[in-house]
């Protein structure tokens, strides 16, 4: 489970892998994530029902059986994968390191969580060489 800041499309929070059948909000409820106060999230439909306290949650509505979806939840929906193709494109920066994305036979303890850990570190860093934060642009300005 991965937490990605929409704004500066940075990793936030990566959880411990899990298992391909373990459900998201049975991880979501494992971790037991603090959020800041007042946080949103935009979250997918595997979490539902998942909804911390103090945290604005905002997930796609399903179409009911049988019926279609109004044009209010329509447009709500497209909201909502407009924040989630930024989080795709997060995951498609991360998976540049094949290692994440291929079939891993290492069966050492712990290294699938290692090797995601560097992966989203290394997404993290380029990302902070595309959009360096204030403090960055005046240190590099200091050493030339």
């Amino acid at each position: 489970m991965i937490l990605i800041n929409e704004h500066t499309a940075r990793v936030d929070y990566l959880s411990q892998t899990y298992g391909g059948k373990t459900h998201d909000k049975k991880i979501a409820d494992t971790e037991a994530i603090q959020y800041p106060r007042h946080a949103t999230l935009d979250q997918d439909t595997g979490f539902q029902g998942y909804a911390p306290l103090g945290v604005l949650t905002f997930q796609p509505k399903k179409k009911p059986k049988g019926k279609n979806l109004g044009v209010a939840d329509l447009f709500f929906n497209r909201l909502i994968s407009s924040v989630r193709i930024r989080v795709e494109h997060v995951i498609a920066s991360i998976k540049r390191c094949r290692i994440v994305k291929d079939v891993l036979r290492n069966t050492k303890e712990g290294f699938s969580d290692l090797v995601m850990r560097i992966a989203c570190a290394l997404h993290n860093w380029r990302i902070s060489f595309r959009h360096p934060t204030p403090s960055q642009q005046l240190r590099a300005g200091y050493f030339r």
